[in-house]
């Protein structure tokens, strides 16, 4: 787990530090050509973003439809194995989701005395702030793909009574593997129900921590290349 291994035969802390950094200062002391080269970027991570709300919405639908189906089941006296599980599962992805999406619009809590005192002290601890939240967002998301990746090379499965179909884990195992090997993987596949892979239930978190990291870079480079920071509709005033 203390490994950073090589990517293009770049150390992988090169791209998740480095890059971001030198990225965030040509915004700083070339903010023109930079609105200009990352303007088309913005757009698209502006429709991820609103994506990555959307779908911590309906998994928040879930949990509705999961207790719901609680209280049908116990009302009919029929068991609901997992459901307990299930909905725990669809409040992390829930949460995870919604992070990239709620900093965009300001809903994470932001401490601003200091923010108001003047304009200037309002933009350097701005970038400050957004700088170390980027660094650390961006060292959790790391890890948080790694522990992903060690649950499913030590099979680790859950200690409930959740179950999905084997078909679930084959779909999204192939998102892993080379297009040569998916016709082997659903030759293998079988129609049997499954404890669930610990894995799964932490893809929310992997997927959810990555955008987060990203939001914070962008919004760095969005405070610096504009002058102003982009976060919009501050929940506290």
């Amino acid at each position: 787990m203390r490994d950073w291994q090589p990517f293009l035969g770049v150390p992988l802390w090169f791209w998740l530090f480095v890059l971001p950094t030198c990225i965030a200062a040509l915004c700083l002391f070339k903010p023109a050509s930079a609105r200009r080269l990352l303007a088309p970027i913005w757009r698209i991570l502006d429709r991820i973003y609103l994506g990555s709300g959307i779908l911590a919405a309906c998994f928040m639908m879930l949990i509705l439809l999961l207790i719901v189906g609680q209280m049908i089941a116990r009302w009919s006296n029929i068991t609901f194995p997992g459901s307990t599980e299930y909905a725990g599962y669809a409040m992390a992805a829930t949460s995870f989701f919604a992070l990239a999406h709620t900093l965009t619009r300001g809903a994470h809590i932001r401490v601003s005395v200091l923010l108001n005192m003047n304009d200037f002290l309002r933009y350097w601890l701005d970038a400050f702030a957004m700088l170390v939240a980027a660094l650390t967002a961006t060292y959790f998301a790391r890890y948080a793909i790694k522990t992903n990746i060690l649950s499913d090379l030590l099979n680790d499965r859950t200690q409930g009574q959740d179950f999905v179909p084997e078909w679930l884990l084959t779909f999204f195992g192939m998102f892993a593997n080379a297009p040569s090997k998916w016709g082997e993987m659903w030759a293998a596949t079988g129609s049997e129900w499954v404890y669930t892979p610990v894995w799964l239930p932490q893809i929310p978190m992997s997927i959810g921590t990555t955008l987060l990291a990203i939001a914070l870079w962008d919004m760095l480079t969005r405070l610096l290349a504009n002058g102003e920071t982009a976060i919009i509709g501050e929940s506290v005033e």
